[in-house]
């Protein structure tokens, strides 16, 4: 269908839209304009992706003038592929209507883990690995090299692709990953370059963004254990070695050269002189600098040490510098160094590639001396920083120029084998930062674990409590972001996490011709004894007991998938050991399968496999799982895989964590955000997760329990996203099991009828082009 918003003709694959949808789409035309961020709520399975891609796709078509970029973030390669597949549904539509007018290029990007086409690189055992053996193959002294040995090893992919040159061009269309690969992925550096000049007309959507905050925050956190600083020093050891092999062929150049030029001989009065002046210098091998241009310009050339001296003279002119680099050599990016940073110049006491690397030892040294305490210590950065330029001489500029400067150094070297320096790179990485942030962050070293007090494991730990740090550039560098997801409420607590003002911020609730939502409060199990996850209750057998007669008596009445969510894997663990000693696991297994998802991707993926399997062939199953796991944010249960989740407890933070309270101290004081606002805002957006899993179209219905009684609390519930408040009734929210149990008999009952998908009773929630035009001219209403 195609109708209008204001001054854009919006092209909409699908015969009928959804009011929400259309709502949403008004609500992001309003922040393009206005060329603002904006925050937008959409319920699960309302065709969010859809409605985005048709109205900013229509947008860019509607102003050719004044054409704008989308650049899509999913959080998994699986969402990634299924983003593309409804772009590429959309763009059919649009050429068919419009011609080869409406052509676009877009395609789906990830690592290389995900997009190298070289057998001998993807066979890496992860991502570092992979990047590590591309570099081997790419980097441009490796093929440098090649030019005069052919013996030495290439990727023949990239040399086709720099054959092919300006030829090498994607046609329009809709790539997804696996076509991508199919076609080249050795254009991804030409396309990433072109990108970058264009930046700032672009518009960035973040999908299923609730979490953005926590992103952002460990994005900027590092932690460094002795494994850590032992790895470190081993590759502070490897890089000595190789710039003093660098080092030593300036000299053997320097000797060469006397030896064959015989007319310098007679400004010396004999070989016996000669000799001594090589020896003499070969002493002050690191600190001379040649100064003679004529023997510096024949030698530098001849040897790999006029790597080093070219490296010294990039430094000098500034990091500006690093943007003439090869696009295969800047693997090493630095993202915490304001722009203004790169205008200046290394500072000179590390620009000498010994000099740094001895700067790199007295800060490891140190770090390990910090690591010897026996007692939790916490420090600011200002503190810090104080503190390391009185005990090893290393002050705030030489810190903040840390991670580009071993940039420098490991490209002047030309090593390949980056999966080997980490160590050293989170060393580097935790010291830019502090030397570059005096707020926001706090030191916090730990001698244990305070859950394992009797095993020593020292840790100091970076963290970063302010999430608008790393994502300032973001809003600044471009047009409008849009943070969109099913679980935002409240959402006016974002723009003071994240530091903005958006332009719109609105929440929309779900249109449905039938309550196919049926949420729960269960407060308290058949035997009237209260159930909570609180930790003066959890370990509680009748609170134990309670929750496995919840889910035997489920098991018997509901078909197909059940889910289970629980707040840790270590109370998770311990509830199925409880049952499993009871009798009450062997009872659940009598009605469905069970499968548990485990800390291990490889384990979990066989388990979601079987679960389905059992799903499909009518057996039924059930699958324990963990809220903020991996399965809570990125699985869909709908259809008979998901007719019931049942969340056990409330997914509160480890209260008693130290970055937690330093982090709950920093909002209070910087945001005014109270610790129990936030607590509460955060466990209810994962607690809405889990459960939104169950409901992905509005063909599809579930059920929903909350299995503690603070959900009956209001300054609980009412951090739900409203599409769930809307459809949970005052008379579901004080229950016990056998009530919980008539509910949801009932509601089976009633979602087996047949029931209009277009609306009834006045109730449109499937809207045709002509509904849509009179809704537009007033003429109609929008009902939902």
């Amino acid at each position: 269908m195609k109708f209008q918003i204001e001054d854009v003709t919006v092209y909409f694959p699908y015969d009928n839209i959804y009011p929400e949808q259309y709502s949403y789409m008004v609500e992001l035309k309003r922040a393009l304009d206005a060329k603002g961020h904006c925050l937008l709520e959409m319920p699960t399975g309302t065709g969010k992706t859809i409605a985005l891609l048709s109205l900013i796709t229509s947008y860019v078509l509607s102003k050719p003038s004044n054409p704008v970029k989308l650049l899509y973030c999913t959080r998994t390669v699986h969402e990634m592929e299924k983003t593309l597949a409804e772009l590429r549904f959309l763009h059919n539509y649009q050429v068919k209507h419009l011609g080869p007018s409406a052509r676009i290029l877009a395609l789906g990007l990830s690592s290389r883990k995900n997009l190298c086409v070289n057998p001998s690189v993807i066979s890496a055992e992860n991502r570092d690995s992979v990047d590590a053996a591309c570099r081997k193959l790419t980097a441009s002294w490796v093929r440098a090299m090649a030019v005069e040995n052919p013996n030495i090893p290439t990727c023949e992919f990239f040399e086709n692709y720099e054959k092919a040159a300006s030829d090498a061009v994607l046609p329009p269309g809709v790539y997804t990953l696996q076509m991508f690969k199919a076609t080249s992925t050795s254009l991804i550096p030409k396309l990433l370059e072109s990108y970058q000049k264009r930046c700032r007309e672009s518009v960035v959507v973040f999908d299923e963004a609730h979490n953005i905050d926590n992103v952002c925050i460990e994005a900027l956190s590092v932690s460094v254990r002795m494994q850590t600083l032992e790895g470190a020093t081993r590759n502070l050891n490897r890089m000595s070695q190789e710039i003093e092999r660098l080092s030593r062929g300036v000299w053997k150049a320097f000797y060469g050269f006397l030896m064959r030029t015989s007319s310098f001989y007679t400004c010396f009065c004999g070989t016996v002189a000669m000799l001594g002046i090589v020896l003499m210098i070969e002493k002050s091998i690191r600190g001379l600098a040649i100064c003679s241009s004529y023997f510096s310009k024949k030698m530098l050339k001849a040897t790999d040490a006029g790597r080093l001296r070219a490296e010294y003279n990039r430094l000098v002119e500034g990091l500006a510098q690093r943007g003439n680099l090869p696009i295969t050599d800047t693997w090493f990016s630095n993202p915490t160094l304001p722009e203004d940073i790169l205008k200046e110049a290394v500072p000179g006491n590390i620009r000498r590639a010994e000099h740094f690397v001895s700067v790199l030892r007295r800060l490891v040294q140190y770090f390990k001396g910090r690591l010897q305490t026996e007692n939790v210590e916490k420090e600011g950065p200002v503190t810090f920083v104080a503190s390391i330029n009185a005990q090893v001489g290393i002050d705030q500029k030489m810190l903040k120029f840390c991670y580009d400067r071993l940039h420098s150094l490991m490209l002047t070297l030309e090593i390949t084998d980056t999966d080997e320096f980490l160590h050293i790179q989170a060393i580097c990485d935790l010291a830019t930062l502090v030397g570059t942030y005096t707020r926001g962050f706090s030191i916090i070293i730990e001698p244990f674990d305070e859950r394992m007090p009797h095993i020593p494991d020292p840790v100091l730990q970076l963290c970063c409590h302010d999430a608008s740090l790393a994502i300032k550039p973001v809003f600044e560098r471009f047009q409008s972001v849009v943070i969109t997801s099913g679980t935002l409420s409240p959402i006016d607590l974002y723009p003071r996490l994240l530091n903005f003002n958006p332009v719109v911020s609105r929440s929309f609730t779900m249109s449905l011709t039938r309550d196919c939502i049926c949420p729960m409060v269960l407060t308290r199990g058949s035997d009237q004894l209260p159930v909570s996850t609180k930790y003066d209750l959890r370990s509680d057998p009748g609170v134990e007991k309670n929750y496995g007669k919840l889910l035997v008596e489920m098991v018997s009445v509901v078909p197909d998938g059940i889910v289970c969510f629980f707040v840790s894997y270590s109370y998770m663990d311990g509830i199925v050991n409880s049952w499993h000693e009871s009798g009450i696991l062997k009872e659940i297994m009598q009605h469905k399968l069970v499968f548990i998802e485990t800390q291990d991707v490889v384990e979990t993926t066989l388990a979601l496999d079987n679960y389905r399997r059992a799903c499909d062939c009518g057996r039924g199953a059930v699958f324990f799982s963990v809220a903020r796991g991996k399965v809570a944010e990125g699985i869909d249960f709908d259809r008979h895989y998901g007719r019931l989740v049942i969340m056990f407890g409330v997914p509160f933070q480890y209260t008693l964590s130290r970055i937690l309270l330093a982090r709950l101290e920093y909002l209070r004081e910087t945001f005014q955000i109270r610790e129990g606002d936030f607590l509460t805002f955060d466990a209810l957006r994962q607690a809405a997760q889990c459960v939104g899993r169950v409901i992905r179209s509005k063909a599809d219905y579930g059920m929903m329990i909350f299995a503690d009684k603070r959900y009956s609390r209001h300054d609980k519930r009412s951090k739900l996203p409203g599409w769930i408040l809307s459809h949970l009734r005052d008379a579901h929210l004080n229950l016990s099991t056998d009530m919980a149990v008539h509910i949801a008999r009932e509601f089976l009952r009633r979602m087996a009828q047949p029931y209009d998908k277009t609306g009834a009773m006045g109730k449109k929630t499937l809207l045709s082009q002509e509904e849509l035009e009179k809704m537009a001219n007033g003429a109609g209403e929008m009902l939902f």
